[in-house]
């Protein structure tokens, strides 16, 4: 399985995660979102619904009616509950068993230290568990760049 780290240097995860959304869904992915926390989760919900006027992300979470038919499902569990081919961990969430994902996205933002820190150790983690694993960090233009 592939398992990739965003760096966040120049955006905030509110801008850099809707169009990596977007575009694991234009691959046909169904995709998980787990945060650390029931705070963040809701506020990304509110991100994806107003993000941009012209662009529109399905989307639920976790505690509403019918989370297993979303495309894009919120999450604080470990749980697959939409079998998403696909899962973002924010915010240092932690990751419980990564079986039947095609990928694992670790995005953390640079100017926290913690978050910096867990990035550090789940990559470790990744690598130790034998995933192939890459590393992106924005550039100035907030484009993605390839460091490892």
């Amino acid at each position: 399985m592939e398992v990739l780290f965003y760096h966040l240097t120049e955006s905030t995860l509110e801008e850099a995660l809707p169009p990596l959304v977007e575009k694991s869904l234009e691959r046909g992915w169904r995709v998980g979102i787990q945060t650390a926390s029931e705070e963040r989760r809701d506020a990304l919900d509110g991100r994806l619904w107003t993000y941009s006027d012209d662009a529109f992300l399905p989307h639920g979470i976790d505690s509403e009616p019918y989370a297993a038919e979303q495309p894009v499902l919120l999450t604080t569990s470990e749980a697959n509950v939409n079998m998403a081919t696909i899962r973002f961990f924010v915010e240092g969430a932690e990751p419980g068993s990564l079986r039947g994902y095609e990928r694992a996205v670790f995005i953390f933002d640079g100017h926290d230290l913690a978050q910096v820190d867990a990035a550090r150790q789940q990559w470790k983690a990744m690598k130790a568990a034998g995933h192939a694993v890459t590393y992106w960090q924005q550039g100035p233009n907030r484009r993605w760049q390839k460091k490892a």
